[in-house]
């Protein structure tokens, strides 16, 4: 799961207005499908919000609440300037994403997909048969005389051995 923190509010170059705490419900409801699951982290520029979602979902991938208030710490300066771990949205960012809008894109995204075709299936098949019979012992053959009869027919052989091979 790649999470980028470029959509939280007051990031330097994202636009969106995204709060740690929505950040990290994304997560959240990632984390309820109980698969083996990979967190990475990923854009952000701005340090103190990028540290602050990103202990924020650690804390979620560990189950662990975490007090709003962080106590001091070895970082604690990527938490200016209030040391609050959960940011307050822009109020003057207004949300230009109509309810129109959202349902739109939703069934542009559920048509695409209604027309992709399923991945292949592995298609099963008979296995050659093998290069050695398996009810062969080993401790039998001698490993200095050639047992299989793969001959190639440019391949010079003379009194049955390789003469690629030496004496």
């Amino acid at each position: 799961l790649q999470c980028g923190a470029d959509s939280l509010t007051g990031d330097r170059l994202g636009s969106f207005n995204l709060t740690v705490r929505g950040h990290g419900d994304c997560v959240r409801f990632m984390l309820k499908y109980g698969l083996p699951t990979m967190i990475l982290g990923g854009g952000g520029y701005t340090v103190r919000n990028v540290a602050r979602a990103w202990t924020y979902e650690t804390s979620i991938a560990l189950d662990q609440e975490l007090d709003d208030d962080l106590p001091p710490n070895d970082y604690y300066e990527y938490f200016v300037p209030d040391w609050k771990l959960h940011l307050q949205p822009n109020p003057q960012s207004e949300n230009q994403n109509t309810r129109q809008y959202l349902e739109g894109i939703k069934a542009t995204v559920l048509e695409n997909l209604r027309a992709l075709q399923g991945a292949p299936s592995v298609q099963m098949a008979h296995m050659p048969p093998a290069m050695h019979s398996d009810d062969e012992n080993e401790d039998d053959v001698d490993p200095e005389q050639r047992t299989d009869n793969h001959r190639h027919g440019s391949e010079l052989y003379e009194n049955g051995r390789d003469q690629d091979c030496g004496p």
